[in-house]
Parts: structure tokens; sequence; C-alpha cells
């Protein structure tokens, strides 16, 4: 597994705070996102939110140097086409070089913190969308859940269309993560994954935003994905979740949904950066070829 130098990073950022918007603006991008039409994202925004767990380990993402190791590793594997996080991590992964030629996507809105009793207030407290311009990003992520019975959805909904808007005019991705969710008990949500739930917050999502000319949907993996996928022609990422089972299986599950022609990627964070055996390269290995086959 590759090893960043977290000290060091700590020592530059005490003694060059200036070198992050200077390693922004050196960045070296690619020439096009995708080089056949598909995405490999690693996702790294959970911690923001207060979600540390992996599985049965409930504080498998409290280390910092841990986590980065194991993004440093996905990252240098073939395939990989980039990372989606929040300031604090992609600035780590700035200043350790390991964003050169990748797509960084900015997670945008985490206030809906795991577990409050404000939870579904999913305000923007991370990236906004001239951050994302101004330091080259090449879009922004905003999670959307929408819950019928809490009247903060609304303000939900107006702050992602809105984002969707700002994004848009500056010709950068909005990617947009909808949930239909209801509330279980005062501190615990639950997103509703049937089907016709992930149909109609395809619907809604679709349509926030005064142009969908650069949205891209993040969806779960679910039953009946033939169905739910024929429900819009934006691109799709495919989440990856937390999942529970043989990874195996949950490869399979990939594979079958990617099938699909409007399903254009993978986005997977906990799943490849914490595999039960614990070789990240393995199964960050088995995505790649999962998304882009032998085209990698």
């Amino acid at each position: 597994m590759t090893t960043v130098d977290s000290a060091r990073l700590t020592m530059r950022r005490i003694t060059e705070p200036d070198a992050v918007p200077a390693a922004w603006a050196a960045r070296r991008h690619r020439r096009a996102p995708s080089h056949d039409g598909r995405l490999l994202l690693i996702a790294a925004d959970h911690p923001a939110r207060g979600a540390l767990a992996v599985r049965d380990d409930a504080r498998a993402m409290a280390s910092r140097p841990a986590l980065l190791d194991r993004l440093a590793t996905a990252l240098e594997r073939p395939g990989v086409d980039g990372v989606l996080g929040t300031p604090d991590v992609l600035e780590d992964l700035l200043l350790a070089g390991l964003l050169d030629d990748k797509v960084v996507i900015g997670s945008m809105n985490r206030g809906g913190l795991q577990g409050a009793v404000f939870e579904l207030d999913d305000r923007f407290t991370a990236y906004d969308a001239d951050t994302i311009a101004a330091h080259g990003l090449d879009g922004g992520k905003m999670l959307t859940r929408i819950a019928l019975d809490d009247p903060g959805t609304a303000q939900t909904l107006e702050a992602s269309g809105n984002a969707v808007t700002a994004l848009a005019q500056r010709g950068l991705m909005a990617m947009v993560e909808p949930f239909m969710t209801v509330r279980i008990d005062p501190t615990r949500v639950q997103n509703l994954l049937d089907p016709d739930s992930v149909i109609d917050s395809i619907h809604i999502a679709a349509g926030l935003g005064a142009t969908s000319a650069h949205t891209w949907l993040k969806l779960p993996v679910v039953d009946e994905m033939e169905r739910v996928l024929d429900a819009t022609t934006l691109p799709c990422l495919l989440l990856g979740g937390d999942p529970q089972g043989d990874p195996s299986d949950t490869y399979a599950e990939w594979g079958r949904a990617l099938a699909r022609p409007s399903a254009a990627g993978l986005v997977v964070g906990r799943a490849l950066l914490f595999p039960p055996d614990g070789d990240v390269a393995s199964a960050v290995d088995v995505a790649a070829d999962l998304v882009h086959g032998g085209a990698r």
C-alpha cells in the first residue's frame, strides 16, 4: 500500500498555507475527463458528514493518515479516473502530488451530519461553485435527500437547484445524488432503495437547476436497474455504498448495472478503500475492469 507523508503535509500547512492555491494552479489537467465515455471515481467525502463507519467498524475512517494511504493506493491504480472529496481531503491529496491528470469533484453539502436531529438539513458547508471553478476542479457533487414529511427538503431542493445552475454556468459537472428518504426516529433517517423510490428521486433530481446540460446523477445499485436507468437520459454514475455481503456478489451487481447505456461508471469509496481482505489495489482493479474493461 502506498504511503503518504502525513507529517510533512501538516508541516506544509503550518509553514506554507499558500501552497494549496499554488498547487491547484499548477495541477496538470486531463485533456478530457474520460477516454472512453466512462468514469471510475473514488469517493472520500464521508468523514465530513461524521460518517466514519465501514461495515461493523464504527471508527474505520477515523485516522486521516491511514485513509490517505488507502486513497493514494487507489488513485495510483490504472483505470482510476479521479476522486470525489471535501476540501480538506482533496488538499491533502493535492499537496501529496496525487491529483495530476485526475478528474476532481468537490463535495458541496456536508451539513446533514449523520445521526443529527438536523440530518435532513443538507446545507452547503464545503465547496461552492466559485471555488470549484477558481481552483480548476471538474465539478461539484450535492447530496439531495427528499423527505416528503420534512419541510427542510424544500430548502435542500432550492440549494441543489442553485448549485446545478451555478456549476453549469461555468461549464462544470453538477453531480446530483438523490434519495427519497424517511425519518425513522429523531436521530435516524433511512434512504428508500426500492426501484420506484429511486425512480421518483431521479425525476425530481433531473429537473433541478436552470439547465441539465452538465447534470450527472449518482445513483444506488438496486433491484430492477434496467427499469431504474430507463427513467433518465442523463449520464449516471453508480455508487458503491457500504456492502455487507460477499464482495463478488457486489461486483456482479455492479457489472450488471454497468451494462445499461446510461450507466457511465462508478463512484465508490468504502467498498474499495476498505475491502474485507484489506487488499485495496485488488479491489480497485476489479472495479476498473468493470468500468473500463480492455479500454484501460
